[in-house]
């Protein structure tokens, strides 16, 4: 077998590890893929189309972070990178297929903590109101309502089943990260947007369109379900009508649920498994953002501050 062949069956193993043994998803997989051919893409540029993995050398790992500094890739981006690569190895050397693995010895870059990005309780008030009766503005509001009201992650509410939410009960089963299974409840304002959604929205769409009854809560314009990218291009759609001047993605709703909570009072525990964090540390940012916004008010409003 080529070493090509070989490197590509060695990436395969692994990401089937990833997806049977780790639970991680499709898209984990294919992030860890790309991670790892832009590395294997420059070894081949530098050692040629036969270089084995367990060659690869510390200094040909420097070498590759020099050349992703010259070509102006952020910190965050390269840290993920080895991280992605790292995690390879180890698995390698699991396996027995290397007998040591090199970025052992590679640092990972220091990241700047940045905060995360969350809407106003005026602005996601004004977001929420901006969908109409239509029946793709029925189903919209309900996507809005249901991002806010749970701070979901865009790959649970697309994959968000019939049998996963019970309106009566005020709650949702969301199925999130390595297959944990979490229960978020909704409020009436949610339960409303549902039960509205579901009469004009989601089966006159499947009936106009012939579309077979599916278990997927969420259609798109055509009956089928509805995708994480159709998700984002509905909350960009009301965020351009909005004219915000934020980078507001689905993640952002999550950031604000979150950061909303914790500005009434939410105990950061609670916070934690509404969110499905696996750790605390996670759930910690949002203390940070709290605390930022209690200083500035206290600047702006204390006369001795």
């Amino acid at each position: 077998m080529s070493q090509a062949l070989l490197r590509r069956s060695w990436v395969d193993k692994f990401t089937n590890y990833l997806l049977v043994e780790k639970n991680g998803s499709k898209l984990t997989g294919e992030n860890y893929r790309r991670d790892i051919s832009d590395f294997e893409q420059f070894m081949i540029s530098k050692s040629g189309e036969d270089f084995p993995w367990d060659s690869v050398q510390v200094v040909q790992i420097r070498s590759y972070l020099a050349w992703l500094n010259r070509e102006n890739y952020s910190r965050r981006t390269i840290a993920r990178r080895i991280s992605s690569l790292r995690s390879f190895y180890k698995y390698l050397l699991r396996e027995e297929y290397i007998t040591q693995n090199p970025f052992t010895k590679v640092r990972t870059p220091k990241l700047d903590k940045r905060l995360p990005v969350f809407l106003e309780e005026g602005e996601i008030d004004s977001l929420l109101d901006l969908p109409d009766d239509s029946a793709l503005g029925l189903r919209d509001q309900a996507v809005l309502e249901m991002l806010y009201a749970t701070g979901c992650r865009v790959s649970e509410l697309a994959g968000m089943r019939l049998a996963d939410l019970d309106l009566s009960g005020l709650f949702v089963l969301l199925h999130g990260k390595g297959n944990k299974d979490r229960i978020v409840p909704i409020g009436n304002t949610c339960k409303n947007a549902f039960l509205k959604y579901f009469a004009g929205s989601r089966a006159p769409l499947m009936l106009k369109y012939h579309v077979e009854e599916h278990q997927f809560v969420f259609v798109n314009n055509r009956g089928g379900a509805l995708t994480d990218r159709s998700v984002r291009r509905i909350l960009d759609k009301y965020v351009q009508k909005l004219a915000l001047q934020k980078n507001v993605s689905p993640h952002t709703i999550r950031h604000t649920f979150a950061t909303h909570l914790l500005e009434h009072g939410a105990d950061l525990r609670a916070v934690q498994e509404l969110l499905g964090h696996a750790s605390l540390s996670t759930t910690q940012i949002y203390t940070h953002i709290t605390n930022e916004r209690i200083n500035k008010i206290y600047q702006k409003n204390f006369p001795r501050a």
